[in-house]
């Protein structure tokens, strides 16, 4: 997932303000005077995580209330403005991580269980970390792919414990929801 946005539309002075302080925040700053090159630039970076600030109404109906802040009360309260703007991009990505969609099943990060209908599993961190990159690759991973890519090794390190940690994995996966394809394997490497 990219970096959090907060696009400001068509309201230059607040957009002035938030760049000069924008280095205390985790979230990529723009500025749009269009609506239309809002969502151009939202779609080009893949946002799932973005505010829209602005002093008027938009036309385009398809966004979501709570991805925009209307700044209607004057003066301005900057530091109130910046709590909502960060209280939204938390709810935002604690909602996203709740839904990740991996072929039939979802995946809750926050609470670390994948479900299929009513069967759910717990998962650790690692075989989170697995799941996710596996996921986002276009092709099969080999194992030293995985072991620098998830595990930070060396591709000269034992091989060993990606192999156990995909085992057990499927082993889980297997058990829980009778689904011995999740994790595929050709010779190219792993896949889901």
């Amino acid at each position: 997932m990219s970096k959090s946005a907060v696009y400001i539309y068509n309201y230059k002075v607040l957009y002035n303000i938030i760049f000069e302080i924008k280095n205390f925040f985790n979230f990529d700053l723009f500025y749009n005077e269009s609506e239309k090159s809002i969502f151009e630039e939202q779609k080009k970076r893949g946002d799932n995580n973005f505010i829209i600030i602005t002093h008027q109404k938009l036309k385009n109906n398809s966004i979501n209330n709570k991805q925009i802040i209307t700044v209607e009360n004057y003066p301005l309260n900057l530091l109130s403005l910046i709590e909502k703007i960060n209280s939204n991009l938390l709810t935002q990505q604690y909602n996203f991580q709740s839904n990740i969609n991996i072929g039939d099943y979802l995946l809750d990060l926050n609470s670390r269980i994948i479900s299929l209908k009513n069967n759910k599993l717990k998962l650790t961190e690692r075989e989170i970390q697995i799941i996710l990159f596996l996921k986002k690759q276009k092709q099969p991973s080999n194992i030293n792919i995985l072991q620098k890519e998830v595990w930070g090794y060396a591709e000269e390190s034992e091989t060993h414990t990606v192999e156990t940690h995909i085992y057990r994995l499927r082993k889980k996966i297997k058990k829980n929801f009778d689904d011995q394809s999740f994790i595929k394997s050709d010779k190219k490497g792993y896949f889901i």
